[in-house]
């Protein structure tokens, strides 16, 4: 694979995970949404979808990571570093540009928020916050989560049949689902630096109205955490395999 297909390989592919999975949480919170108060169950599989979507799309041009944890995690099992630059740019465009879209395709809605006589936040369709606001433990929380990721990814490489057969990513795409219905509840589920710090840029930078802050105090949380549950999974990975 080439950087360049590497690279535009992860910004489609992460800008379609982003605009699926930032647009179902827009379609259950916003108001004057058709989905309005889905529920989490709904948001979970979303992500999911996100992910499958996402990453078979971007298969075929890099591989499919879509994240910095999932990038950091193959490479140390691989020992290969010199592409890990270019998958983690093409991530972070992406997430950008997936966060403009789900905007542009709510974009009546986000307007509305105007004329509302309680302003409604609008992060938490781009971001991640904490239920309970706890840095260690959400520290913890997106480590472990980030672990349950990274390990079994790197584990399905080991049943060929699931490589050969394109199954993998459908497989990964149900692990998401999975993390987010047992493990998102604490933290909303990161597990991707991009993921949550692209679309929080977007969020600080569009012209929403009445949009509430973009919570930078925080914002460190969801990038470290995945980023030590990748380096952990990758680890643990080599160690027991």
């Amino acid at each position: 694979m080439s950087n360049g297909d590497i690279f535009l390989g992860e910004v489609i592919g992460t800008a379609i995970l982003i605009l699926f999975g930032a647009g179902v949480v827009a379609a259950v919170l916003l108001n004057y949404s058709k989905a309005k108060d889905g529920g989490w169950i709904v948001i979970a599989f979303g992500w999911g979808f996100g992910v499958m979507a996402g990453a078979y799309t971007a298969a075929p041009l890099s591989g499919g990571h879509l994240n910095p944890a999932v990038t950091i995690g193959i490479a140390i099992d691989t020992g290969v570093w010199d592409k890990v630059g270019i998958y983690i740019g093409g991530q972070m465009v992406g997430a950008m540009l997936g966060a403009v879209l789900c905007w542009l395709v709510y974009f009546a809605q986000f307007q509305a928020n105007r004329d509302e006589k309680i302003a409604q936040p609008t992060l938490g369709i781009f971001s991640t916050a904490p239920a309970i606001r706890n840095p260690v433990a959400n520290l913890i929380t997106e480590i472990i989560a980030t672990i349950a990721l990274v390990l079994p990814i790197l584990a399905f490489g080991l049943t060929k049949g699931l490589v050969l057969s394109g199954t993998g990513i459908l497989i990964v795409s149900f692990l998401v689902v999975g993390i987010g219905l047992s493990l998102g509840g604490p933290t909303g589920y990161a597990i991707n630096p991009a993921r949550d710090l692209g679309p929080r840029i977007i969020h600080a930078l569009l012209p929403i109205p009445n949009k509430g802050g973009s919570d930078w105090s925080y914002s460190w949380i969801p990038v470290a955490g995945p980023l030590i549950g990748g380096v952990l999974g990758g680890v643990i990975y080599n160690a027991a395999f």
